[in-house]
């Protein structure tokens, strides 16, 4: 097999949130410390939990035609909306490039479960013609990459990666792993979700993994010492990557460059996260070892951090291992954004861009009180100015599948 390793650096930027429909105001959002979790106003059925994280004032007409909405699951609009972002952002389209050597990789923690509840309805309600010709297209995860890569024209690499709440990680980088091999000179990459349904919310609450608390400020509280479970969201974030060589040929602005990528499982259970976090070590420390840094040289973490009482204990133990007495500075940024499934790794990742960039680390909200057990420096309650040279981003999945990405200044 060919040995290469290319430079992966990030030249365009998406995101749809809880607390922004551009990267702009999620980003002036979340330094300033802007909840994007509301009540949530739609028939639970009498289910006990309350408040979630769902796009505000937005309307996705103003992006796609109506035919093309009444086509595809809210998730995959979302993904094509802040790829087409990133797109934009990155001024790929307005260079003369080979479209044989850009793919995408874009996927979902759990996908269309909005259109098929919907069309579960239609069935039963009035008979399988009923049922939407586009119920399977218009609701499987690898949508968003196939009709990215339609629409475009771009014939590279098309895949998506599905790991739950990693995926958004995974899918950043085995695309920039397809850069350093060579396969494409240019990646769409990232995550997307619209799991604040009925049916998934139920789901969720079964599995006692939701916060039951009623008020929408201070649900999603990681680290604290009330913490009873995370805040189910929605949204969307796209990273282009690009091989460094290929980007500096047709000068384009470089906002980070990923220097590292690692992987793990936990071995352990569905749902939880073994005590001593050795699911969450291994994978940072593999990429740590991809990166070929020392861990002393990261200055900030946006960490997992889901606000569950047994994950962010798991993943401060972790942390503690890898780093011993110098963890680096930390954030949940999900404190503000609630947990968007699929989405967070990407969203997240571009939180750590923003932060290398701007040189300020995103606070972690509502941690008046921290968990005994959840001692670090987590940034808490407003944000911190810092040079921040490199930041690591850590993504924890149901099954024990775990994924880090390391990025740095350039």
């Amino acid at each position: 097999m060919r040995q290469l390793h290319r430079r992966v650096v990030v030249t365009g930027l998406g995101i749809l949130s809880p607390i922004g429909n551009t990267l702009a105001e999620a980003w002036d959002s979340c330094i300033n410390g802007v909840s994007g979790i509301s009540r949530i106003e739609i028939d639970l059925k009498n289910n006990p939990v309350e408040v979630g994280g769902r796009l505000k004032n937005f309307n996705p007409e103003d992006f796609l035609d109506s035919k093309e909405i009444r086509r595809i699951d809210p998730f995959i609009q979302y993904g094509i909306i802040a790829a087409n972002q990133s797109i934009n952002h990155s001024g790929i389209l307005d260079s003369k490039i080979d479209l044989s050597k850009v793919g995408v990789n874009f996927g979902a923690g759990i996908g269309g479960i909005d259109t098929i509840e919907k069309n579960k309805s239609l069935l039963e309600e009035r008979g399988y013609k009923k049922v939407s010709p586009f119920f399977v297209p218009g609701s499987i995860v690898n949508m968003i990459s196939g009709l990215i890569s339609i629409k475009h024209g771009f014939m590279g690499p098309n895949t998506s990666v599905v790991t739950a709440c990693s995926t958004g990680n995974h899918c950043i980088g085995t695309a920039a792993r397809s850069i350093a091999y060579g396969e494409a000179d240019v990646m769409i990459a990232g995550g997307a979700e619209m799991a604040s349904t009925p049916l998934s919310i139920a789901g969720f609450t079964a599995a006692r993994a939701l916060s039951m608390n009623s008020d929408p400020e201070t649900a999603s509280r990681p680290w604290h010492k009330d913490r009873d479970g995370f805040v189910l969201s929605d949204g969307a974030g796209s990273l282009v990557l690009e091989d460094f060589d290929h980007a500096k040929a047709r000068d384009a602005k470089i906002y980070a460059e990923v220097i590292g990528f690692g992987t793990s499982s936990d071995a352990h259970h569905v749902t939880a996260p073994p005590e001593d976090g050795r699911g969450a070590v291994l994978s940072m420390t593999n990429a740590i070892n991809d990166a070929e840094i020392h861990p002393s040289e990261i200055d900030y973490i946006n960490a997992h951090g889901t606000s569950t009482p047994l994950g962010d204990i798991a993943e401060t133990t972790a942390l503690k291992k890898v780093f011993g007495d110098n963890v680096p500075q930390i954030s949940s940024t999900k404190s503000m954004t609630g947990h968007t499934l699929g989405a967070a790794g990407a969203i997240e990742s571009i939180f750590c861009i923003q932060a290398i960039n701007h040189g300020i680390i995103p606070p972690t909200i509502n941690l008046d009180k921290p968990d005994p057990l959840c001692d670090l420096n987590y940034t808490p309650l407003v944000s911190a100015e810092k040079n921040v040279r490199v930041a690591m981003n850590n993504s924890f999945g149901f099954g024990g599948t775990n994924s880090t990405l390391v990025f740095k200044q350039i």
